[in-house]
């Protein structure tokens, strides 16, 4: 039997249902306390961050690179990863351009380019599940193939819609809120509602947790895989839509060209981890926003754009230590 002294002693070395719930709400609610406190200190810092044009413009200028964070937190959040996200965006955007200008219709170019997104997400997933290759040689093999098509099909330069209508779906607004935005936030609560109310989201968290442990659970892992980086090629393809529309062009060599980065940083920083298994949509929502306050920030306080690469690669470092201290 133990002494009181040694119960004593064990029972204070165990954490306190207080501090438990403090580490709980930190590991879950972080990102948005950061969001809040970079928020705070940007409108200090200058008064033109407050005004409601540059508050849109943030929103417009993290669309983009938001929709495909989106994808890539569900590969993450399954305990791989996809380098391809930009090169697959260029050639996607080629692609549905000569879709388009072929066929007069935005119609079969949206859908040329849902068609590709999600078959180059597909082969991913195939090479990942079925060809048991590590998702960080499948997908970097897929950047390099995609990127060479594109230059291969534009003469490594850029393609142009003789569509001027289709233009309307990146450069038009309701009421006050241009459309990217708009597709932002609902493909931000589309997959908020897989992650969290499915099956799917439900096997995807299982596998990033322990893959094994998932088989043995009778879940069908290399479907759920495939699923995962189809659905990844799905958003990259809506947003190389959103950013052919804006510009009406695509450039086969600099179009979504360190996206990859730019989605990854998002959502380490939004608190999904590079194992997998644990994370949030919202966090990269919010990790997002914090990125492209950052940016604005820089922007606003002549930051030279050489040193925005620096800031982005330390606020990841900073994520990934605050994720291995909880």
């Amino acid at each position: 039997m133990a002494s009181p002294a040694i119960k004593q002693e064990s029972e204070s070395t165990q954490p306190s249902s207080r501090s438990r719930y403090l580490a709980f709400l930190w590991s879950e609610y972080s990102v948005i306390l950061a969001f809040i406190v970079i928020f705070v200190l940007a409108s200090f810092l200058n008064p033109r961050f407050l005004d409601l044009n540059n508050q849109l413009n943030i929103f417009m200028q993290v669309s983009i690179i938001g929709i495909v964070a989106l994808g890539m937190t569900i590969v993450m959040l399954s305990g791989g990863i996809d380098l391809s996200v930009g090169s697959v965006l260029a050639l996607v955007g080629v692609v549905s351009i000569l879709a388009l200008n072929g066929t007069g219709s935005i119609l079969l170019a949206i859908l040329t380019a849902f068609l590709i997104g999600t078959f180059a997400g597909l082969l991913n997933g195939l090479m990942v599940a079925k060809g048991r290759i590590a998702s960080f040689i499948a997908t970097l093999g897929m950047m390099a193939g995609a990127r060479s098509i594109a230059l291969y099909i534009a003469d490594g330069g850029s393609i142009s819609g003789e569509v001027s209508n289709f233009t309307v779906i990146a450069n038009s607004e309701l009421w006050i809120i241009d459309y990217p935005i708009i597709i932002f936030l609902v493909m931000t609560a589309l997959v908020y509602l897989l992650m969290q109310k499915t099956r799917f989201g439900r096997y995807v968290y299982a596998i990033g947790s322990n893959e094994k442990a998932a088989l043995l659970s009778t879940i069908r892992v290399d479907r759920v895989k495939i699923g995962v980086y189809s659905l990844a090629g799905l958003l990259v393809s809506i947003a190389a839509i959103i950013e052919t529309s804006r510009l009406n062009s695509i450039s086969s060599s600099s179009s979504g060209q360190a996206y990859e980065l730019d989605a990854i940083a998002a959502v380490i920083i939004g608190g999904t981890r590079m194992t997998g298994g644990r994370g949030k949509v919202i966090g990269t929502f919010f990790g997002v926003l914090i990125l492209g306050i950052l940016n604005n920030m820089m922007n606003l306080m002549n930051v030279s754009p050489h040193l925005q690469g620096f800031v982005k690669g330390l606020i990841i470092i900073i994520a990934v230590v605050f994720q291995k201290r909880e």
